[in-house]
């Protein structure tokens, strides 16, 4: 079944580099380092030990914060190898401000380029983030002597559903991992079903990603800029077809006089998309990256900037997390919990399925059914400053009782990796 699957993945090779190049009509970063993503490499660690973590994209990148900062600090003679498959993801890693910390694109799942990749950095463990495990890449590490860690392991029903009708590329890709560290028990399961030995359950990093100072202030300045005497509703990390939504339910039910909606799309190859949206609406709006403050007449902010998703929460009043109106998934919840902002979700939520339960049972997110009752709840909100003042105490103490968990993940770790070490 693995040569039929790298067969298909040998017929797709001629197509790829135009894919990245229609992709980096709006993301340029799609078309830098190409030969990476066929396993050529030009820089090399010069160092004896090298300790990899892929991080496929944005998300990943963020919840990768707290283990790379262990890593660093624990192993102050290892280089970290950080690799990613977007651009998003390959941005957010550049931020760390260590010499220690290099970037690579990791190479499509197609042999020759999974091993050209493993023989010029010669990881002494590789780390892998939520889901992202390839046939090719765990065979091929594991022939190499790699071994491979699934950490901050995820994985919906949806998904196991999909694993389950290719068990025999799968299930051997699973059994193949030198351990799981899942988030959440049912995570675990589900895992285990997929084939995946040695689970522990650990937690979910995203609890323990700190709010800088820095993002602290940004958040304040933002504020400033939208109007400190305004109310603002945030939507945030919204995908395709949610912004629509939102609109609309705004149009038939407005927000209270003079508040501010602050639309932040997830992708930002869609940030014109949505420019023309409200264009066409004949809705006005200023845009983040014009860096000016917003006009009293304005109703809109299209957040068209990366890398303050957090500042926006910080600066918000209430707000609404996306990829949940539709059943996509839903986005990260922690972070705007951790903000202390009092958050809603859509009834959509799979890809964080037990946060989003636990969150809306210990009244730090409010869960609602359509767009309608979206604008509803905003509103509400907005006009009862009680009521917001509860649910941001309540989300400040959820997420700080849900923290701790790369003290799980390291304590599962550490011994595993200094046994490679010793290989």
């Amino acid at each position: 079944m693995r040569t039929l699957y790298s067969a298909l993945w040998y017929v797709a090779l001629p197509w790829l580099p135009l894919r990245l190049w229609w992709r980096g009509r709006r993301e340029p970063g799609y078309r830098a380092h190409v030969a990476e993503r066929f396993g050529r490499y030009e820089t090399k660690p010069q160092v004896a030990e090298t300790l990899w973590i892929h991080a496929v994209s944005l998300g990943e990148t963020r919840a990768a914060v707290p283990l790379v900062t262990r890593l660093l600090r624990e192993r102050p003679h290892a280089t970290i190898l950080l690799t990613h498959m977007t651009a998003t993801g390959r941005e957010a890693g550049a931020t760390f401000n260590d010499a220690r910390v290099m970037q690579a694109w990791l190479p499509y799942d197609v042999p020759f380029a999974v091993k050209s990749f493993l023989a010029h950095f010669t990881p002494s463990a590789g780390l892998l983030m939520e889901t992202e495990v390839w046939p090719n890449l765990v065979a091929e590490s594991a022939r190499a002597g790699i071994p491979l860690y699934l950490v901050n392991a995820r994985l919906s029903e949806k998904s196991l559903r999909g694993y389950r009708r290719f068990a025999s590329l799968t299930q051997p890709m699973f059994a193949a991992l030198a351990g799981v560290a899942a988030q959440t028990a049912a995570d675990a399961a589900r895992l285990r079903e997929a084939g995946a030995p040695e689970i522990a359950v650990t937690g979910n990093l995203k609890f323990d990603v700190s709010l800088s100072d820095e993002m602290r202030t940004r958040g304040r300045e933002l504020r400033e800029l939208f109007g400190a005497e305004r109310p603002v509703f945030l939507a945030a990390a919204t995908r395709d077809g949610e912004e629509s939504l939102i609109l609309d339910a705004i149009a038939r039910s407005p927000l209270p006089e003079g508040a501010l909606t602050v639309i932040v799309p997830r992708h930002p190859q869609r940030f014109d998309e949505v420019a023309d949206l409200l264009r066409k609406r004949n809705l006005r709006f200023a845009r983040r990256s014009d860096a000016a403050p917003v006009a009293h007449d304005v109703d809109y902010v299209l957040g068209d900037t990366m890398g303050e998703l957090l500042a926006y929460y910080v600066a918000a009043d209430v707000a609404f997390v996306g990829g949940s109106l539709l059943p996509l998934g839903g986005q990260n919840l922690i972070e705007a919990i951790a903000a202390g902002t009092p958050t809603l979700i859509g009834p959509h939520t799979f890809n964080f399925a037990e946060a989003s339960a636990q969150a809306v049972a210990a009244n730090a997110a409010l869960r609602v059914t359509d767009a309608n009752a979206l604008v509803a709840a905003v509103c509400e909100l907005l006009q009862d400053p009680l009521r917001a003042a509860r649910m941001r105490d309540a989300a400040l103490a959820f997420h700080a009782a849900h923290r701790g968990a790369i003290e799980r993940l390291w304590a599962w770790l550490a011994p595993k990796i200094n046994r490679s070490d010793a290989r």
